[in-house]
């Protein structure tokens, strides 16, 4: 690589130094390299912050402004993953930027490169793995620019480099295409239930079915008339196999933890789970540690650190799936749970039992359901392109460029 860029100054101005408001020039920080700009840099696209006016930027060398074509790469990190970051400038629209705290700004030589082939070459995994190897430290990994200067590239001509580069910039547009609908389709279920649900204060929601218009008001019902407390003690057996689950915050949903021996379950006070339990973490419910059990973990089992419920005669575990999610729901776990150092807050079931909310008919219910559900649907279809995508653009860079040792 030595041979192929030269390695200019940047500067190590911290945050406190930057701001979003003014300035004359911009700087390119590391931690935005992590984890906010695209690797195919374009000024245009990215929020890039401005030099403090009261810092002195006389100094800075003319030759150490980035410049389109230029490489600026992440020289620190606590994540392997993440060292070494790289991002190709395309296009500054003739702003002055320079490369700023724990970055290298690596310049290659001219007619070197097709604009655009560098941001994909560094994503490739045999320029990763050697950028991993050079790497140094324990808490925190640093890549200098005598061991960056020493990886090895291997080129293709300049007009196979523009065909590839254009090939996977094209599948990195539809990636990112989708990937803006998925963004829509999760805004418009926002927007949705938001309208479906009563607002605070009010009794009806602003969104209504047409069939349930003339259906008035939500009536309040305590929590304990729509769901009841289940339990379903077992006498663990050591050696056998069980399945135990967790809940994920901030409504994440139930997911498998662990398969385990009984000899190995420390706790031995554990119940069954099955399909269409809402589950509730009693020591992460204050943040929304809560979730239907699907069918895929029926026969699991959980300790006595979670509540199990079921939906009574005349309530959808579907529509309560997604009114668990409002906010006044959210802020009712707090109210029920007993403590004062939040990550210690214990819940009290029988408490949250005997608040009251507002609930509509079991038919309202059900179409409300299938409203969000078919969304949901539409979501998981979108994000399953998404991931057969990027599984394509991951075989086609292994096709494109070398492996390790391949020249």
């Amino acid at each position: 690589m030595r041979n192929l860029f030269s390695f200019l100054g940047n500067n190590s101005l911290s945050r406190e130094k930057l701001n979003y408001i003014s300035g004359k020039v911009k700087n390119i920080h590391y931690g935005d390299v992590h984890t906010t700009f695209s690797s195919h840099f374009d000024i245009s696209l990215e929020q890039v912050p401005f030099i403090n006016p009261d810092e002195d930027i006389s100094r800075i060398k003319l030759e150490n402004f980035v410049r389109e074509g230029d490489l600026i790469l992440a020289d620190a990190s606590e994540d392997t993953n993440d060292i070494g970051k790289a991002i190709e400038i395309i296009s500054l629209k003739n702003q002055k930027v320079v490369s700023g705290l724990h970055t290298i700004l690596a310049r290659p030589n001219e007619n070197t490169f097709s604009s655009g082939f560098l941001g994909h070459l560094f994503k490739s995994d045999y320029i990763r793995k050697q950028i991993q190897m050079e790497s140094q430290g324990a808490k925190v990994l640093g890549l200098s620019v005598t061991r960056l200067a020493g990886i090895n590239l291997f080129l293709p001509t300049l007009p196979e480099q523009t065909y590839i580069a254009a090939a996977l910039s094209t599948l990195d547009a539809t990636i990112t295409a989708h990937q803006d609908k998925l963004k829509a389709l999760q805004q418009h279920k926002q927007g949705l239930m938001q309208g479906l649900f009563p607002a605070e204060g009010e009794k009806m929601p602003r969104l209504r079915f047409p069939e349930f218009k003339e259906c008035g008001d939500w009536q309040g019902k305590k929590m304990g008339e729509v769901l009841t407390e289940v339990v379903r003690p077992i006498k663990m057996a050591d050696d056998q196999v069980y399945s135990l689950v967790t809940v994920k915050r901030r409504y994440g949903g139930v997911i498998k933890r662990e398969d385990s021996y009984g000899k190995n379950i420390l706790v031995k006070t554990q119940f069954l789970i099955e399909a269409d339990d809402f589950l509730i973490s009693k020591r992460q419910i204050v943040h929304s540690a809560c979730g239907v059990v699907p069918k895929s973990l029926s026969g699991s089992i959980v300790s006595n650190e979670y509540s199990v419920l079921r939906t009574n005669e005349g309530y959808s575990i579907r529509f309560f799936q997604y009114f668990s999610q409002q906010p006044v729901l959210s802020r009712s776990f707090i109210l029920s749970s007993n403590g004062i150092v939040i990550e210690k807050m214990l819940f009290n079931l029988k408490d949250w039992l005997n608040r009251e909310f507002l609930f509509p008919t079991l038919p309202e219910q059900i179409r409300i359901a299938a409203c969000l559900s078919s969304l949901d649907d539409l979501m998981t279809a979108q994000a399953e392109k998404i991931a057969a995508l990027q599984e394509f653009k991951r075989g086609l860079m292994q096709g494109l460029f070398p492996r390790g040792g391949e020249g």
